[in-house]
């Protein structure tokens, strides 16, 4: 391959663990000699990082592998490279659907691309998706912002929740050891990234599989002490974290991120339903009363935290009052966000065979039903920040308004500002001038 054409086109479906895994990607393409390109037809090497949570995504991806499919036909030296979830999932599959992938590989080989492109560029089409243990992270991303930075503390998960895929093609619990993820975390801060995020699809479950207990049987490591051993490094203002499960959160971790002043005050803990049969149904293993009174010991605490979560309506068998259920609780805990969706059955998991799949339509219109209340107890939610001045760290230009700047509240709300781009990364003071329900405008102070 000349230097001429050497160059890249990565693109992302899907959570925050496949924008981590296509960051580090990126950077092991970059350090191959590639050159990135906005467009997909420039480049000569395309990677699709894939998600299988709901279909029209996996949809989406087929797609746009036609296109470039057909393009491959008139530049033989085009590789095609499907990443991430639905590459686990489908495997071989993929290449007899789309003969003219060049690379399977699943979200847990992100790290051997190079290897792997090595092995297709010796002329083999290559299907990685055995499990693997880790290897730890040296991988410098390309990362796409230059204040916030994606940080992986605990890759898979145990969990078995009916509905979900994601055990099934990101491999069982491996946490990394606490000493790589401050590392990381010192480089992140000598580089100049103001904020970083911890990222596990099961964050609470971190250090489980790291050997050594303390007396009394305890495990050694776990995500409240990793937050007291990273909170203090040089550089970074702020810390958050993603994704709570309900079943292992403790008071210990709210009492930690309330005493340390870089954690932010933004807790994102999903509930996927209000209904305790629906929740068992899940294999959720917890009550909504168990996440009420999670949701209480926060608010306890800090009293202006903000809390997200995750809901799905339309799971199989659930009837309209259980789906009322689900209201009820949003109505009655008033999340700053939520993301919802309707239930959609994904292959090799148990919930997917049940008889009692509810209708579209019916689906649709719990959607439109849970949206609707979603917003209006948001926008009640933000009325608290009208007239207080916030702390906003400033991440770019408005795309809209090129007057303004944009950023996070510590309570990770959107803010809009007059300002001007040398601002980036830094934190401002702003008054709050107006709110809606999913994003706030103010004046600097």
């Amino acid at each position: 391959m000349t230097t001429s054409n050497r160059r890249y086109h990565v693109t992302t479906f899907g959570c925050q663990m496949n924008k981590a895994d296509s960051e580090r990607m990126a950077g092991i393409l970059e350090n191959m000699g590639f050159q990135f390109s906005e467009d997909p037809n420039n480049a000569n090497v395309v990677l699709y990082n894939t998600c299988t949570i709901r279909d029209n995504a996996e949809q989406k991806v087929y797609s746009y592998l036609g296109r470039q499919a057909k393009r491959k036909h008139s530049q033989p030296d085009l590789t095609l490279i499907v990443a991430g979830c639905v590459a686990q999932q489908e495997g071989e599959a993929l290449l007899r659907r789309v003969p003219e992938l060049d690379l399977v590989m699943g979200p847990q080989h992100a790290n051997r691309l190079e290897d792997l492109l090595e092995d297709v560029f010796a002329g083999n089409q290559v299907v990685a998706t055995e499990p693997i243990h880790i290897i730890e992270d040296i991988t410098k991303p390309r990362r796409d912002s230059k204040i916030t930075a994606w940080v992986n503390v605990i890759y898979g998960c145990n969990e078995r929740c009916t509905y979900c895929v994601v055990p099934n093609v990101r491999g069982i619990e491996q946490s990394r050891k606490p000493e790589a993820i401050r590392a990381e975390m010192e480089e992140l801060g000598r580089q100049g990234y103001k904020e970083v995020t911890l990222l596990g699809q099961n964050i609470d479950a971190y250090g489980r599989d790291l050997p050594g207990t303390k007396p009394g049987g305890r495990h050694l490591h776990n995500f409240t002490d990793l937050l007291y051993y990273v909170h203090n490094v040089p550089g970074i203002d702020r810390i958050r974290f993603a994704t709570s499960h309900p079943r292992y959160f403790t008071e210990r971790l709210i009492a930690a991120c309330a005493e340390l002043p870089k954690v932010c005050e933004h807790f994102h803990i999903p509930f996927q339903s209000g209904d305790n049969e629906l929740l068992k149904a899940m294999a959720r293993g917890y009550t909504h009363e168990k996440y009420r009174r999670i949701i209480e010991t926060i608010r306890r605490y800090m009293p202006d935290a903000s809390i997200s979560a995750d809901a799905i309506v339309g799971f199989p068998g659930e009837t309209e009052e259980q789906f009322e259920n689900t209201l009820r609780l949003v109505e009655d805990i008033g999340f700053d966000m939520l993301n919802t969706a309707a239930y959609s059955p994904r292959p090799g998991t148990p919930a997917a065979l049940w008889e009692n799949q509810v209708s579209e339509e019916v689906k649709s219109d719990r959607l439109q039903r849970l949206n609707h209340l979603v917003s209006i107890k948001a926008a009640e939610r933000s009325m608290r920040y009208f007239d207080r001045v916030e702390e906003v760290l400033v991440e770019g230009q408005n795309p809209k308004k090129p007057a303004q700047v944009m950023g996070r509240t510590r309570g990770n709300r959107l803010t809009f500002f007059n300002g001007d781009i040398s601002e980036k990364g830094e934190v401002v003071r702003v008054k709050i001038t107006e709110a809606r329900a999913f994003s706030l405008t103010g004046e600097r102070v």
